[in-house]
């Protein structure tokens, strides 16, 4: 274990024994020579819930494994720049000796630590670099397991030349790893989802010793029968299944799904309900039932979760007043803010029931409560091109406001200051000069609006199909003056680099008073569970 992890967490440990026995496990998995890699499209790349799972485990497994643990996954230059520290593996080790034989066949391969607790090793694939072996990887795919896949499917191309590379890398790990140490290595492989679940199928195909376990969060078929608005939990048993996937056009994906469910060593769900699922529809039972877990970090006192709560809501409350300017005629005190989030299933994850009820909320709160206003944000990643400008010009509109009037705050200071020396009383006149006025004026000007508060802080892309847009459309819930709801769709996930909210998704979430999910189909549920722990 290299010098420098060691050191990074010694500070994180509460007393020496803690640190005695880290360094007691991380040495017994290098003297066994255990290696344990976890493949997943989500690693250093937040899609979905998946993102959540992983990185609520790195520290678990880095404390237990040390740097026999790693991560692997896509490169995505965009995600990757802000979660992954780039830096090469010791020259020693057998990850660098297996990466570097890779990167001499061609294909660029990004190496170093996730910025997430725990700091884990990862390996991130450059699926361009490999772009070239696509028809040898999905020739050797029909050969092994006559699973075919149509030239058009981007994902599931991708999905294939991860895989490949995955096997690769752990054959060539294998065999350096036989020379680490003179103990023979231990190599468990655990991938999640359809996306790794190629890698999986190309080491037993390939018969490399390693053992392999597969994870379903939530099965590819379940997730498109439930979005088709069928009565998925009381037919389960009834689907035929090989049809219902072929009518939706995923039937390779779904066949990428079920051979990896039946080529892994150990299977495992997320949940009951979704064991029961992948039995219907993926054809085998669940060997375990692995539910997923979250860090929550534990406050000593109350006072904590309502600071904290205090400085997030206020921090919404300056998205609020920018994204509503020129219609900013309600009280922040009395205003509540709601939100929905998640992947951008729109029926799966209850959007249409959401939007829905805000349409009623708003007629019953314009007829009864005309004080009281709801602001509700729906956060859901979808295809965008940039910023809403209207969005932006308001930030910077009252930021210039904001700017204005703390300047003009403190030549009022120094002028207080002055005339009270000289034993005066001050009087407006003598405050607020002429200058001071026009400088308010201009900014009074600036804020005036002519059209309606976006309801969309993004551009999206075909946003005339967009179902959120449609659903808001349809229920007439506009950003009016008179309306009581006020809608915000961010379609992208929340980050603290955002130049809009400034938040980290748990930030805005601890800031808001309600998370509404009234999901149809959810695996797990991690959204009501991090409300839960930060609110």
């Amino acid at each position: 274990m290299s010098r420098e992890r060691v050191a990074r967490r010694f500070y994180r440990m509460d007393s020496s024994n803690d640190l005695l026995e880290f360094m007691d496990r991380g040495y017994t998995a290098q003297h066994e020579n255990r290696w344990n890699f976890e493949v997943a499209w989500e690693a250093a790349n937040k899609v979905g819930g998946i993102y959540t799972v992983i990185r609520s485990k790195a520290f678990v497994s880095t404390e237990e494994m040390g740097d026999q643990y790693c991560l692997i996954g896509p490169y995505k230059e965009t995600s990757a720049r802000t979660e992954v520290e780039e830096a090469d593996f010791p020259h020693n080790s057998p990850l660098h000796l297996a990466v570097q034989t890779l990167r001499d066949q061609g294909f660029k391969v990004v190496t170093g630590t996730w910025l997430v607790d725990g700091n884990p090793q990862i390996i991130l694939f450059d699926i361009g670099s490999a772009a070239w072996k696509l028809d040898e990887y999905k020739q050797e795919l029909w050969n092994t397991c006559n699973l075919g896949i149509p030239h058009l499917d981007i994902e599931a191309n991708d999905a294939v030349i991860l895989g490949y590379l995955v096997c690769q890398f752990i054959s060539e790990f294998r065999q350096v790893a036989e020379d680490y140490s003179d103990v023979p290595p231990r190599i468990v492989v655990h991938c999640h989802e359809w996306q790794a679940g190629v890698g999986l199928i190309a080491l037993r195909t390939r018969h490399v010793d390693v053992a392999t376990v597969f994870t379903t969060h939530a099965t590819l078929l379940g997730r498109y029968l439930c979005a088709g608005k069928t009565d998925f939990y009381n037919n389960l048993d009834k689907f035929n299944v090989d049809e219902e996937a072929g009518k939706r056009q995923i039937y390779h994906r779904y066949c990428m799904e079920r051979a990896a469910t039946h080529l892994a060593h150990t299977f495992t769900t997320v949940s009951d309900i979704t064991g029961f699922e992948a039995e219907h529809l993926l054809k085998r039972k669940p060997d375990v039932i692995t539910p997923n877990g979250l860090n929550i970090k534990k406050f000593a006192a109350l006072h904590e979760f309502q600071n904290l709560h205090a400085v997030s809501k206020e921090k919404i409350h300056e998205f609020v007043r920018g994204h509503f300017y020129g219609h900013y005629d309600f009280d922040l005190d009395k205003t509540l803010y709601f939100f929905i989030a998640g992947r951008y299933e729109f029926g799966n994850k209850g959007a249409d029931i959401f939007i829905e009820a805000l349409a009623r909320l708003n007629h019953y709160l314009k007829t009864s409560r005309p004080d009281t206003t709801v602001v509700a944000f729906l956060i859901f990643p979808a295809r965008i091109n940039n910023f809403n400008v209207e969005s932006l010009r308001g930030h910077a509109v009252t930021k210039s406001l904001r700017d204005t009037i703390n300047d003009i705050q403190q030549k009022i200071g120094r002028r207080m200051y002055e005339l009270c020396l000289s034993g005066r009383m001050p009087d407006a006149q003598d405050l607020l000069q002429k200058e001071d006025t026009i400088k308010i004026k201009r900014c009074l000007y600036a804020l005036q609006r002519n059209g309606l508060p976006p309801v969309t802080t993004h551009n999206v892309v075909d946003d005339w199909n967009d179902p959120v847009l449609n659903s808001i459309r349809r229920c007439n819930l506009f950003n009016t003056v008179n309306d009581r709801v006020k809608v915000v769709f961010h379609p992208e996930f929340l980050l603290s680099t955002n130049p809009l909210f400034g938040l980290d998704y748990e930030e805005f979430v601890r800031g808001c008073h309600l998370g509404v999910f009234p999901s149809y189909y959810e695996p797990w549920g991690y959204t009501p569970a991090e409300c839960d722990t930060s609110v």
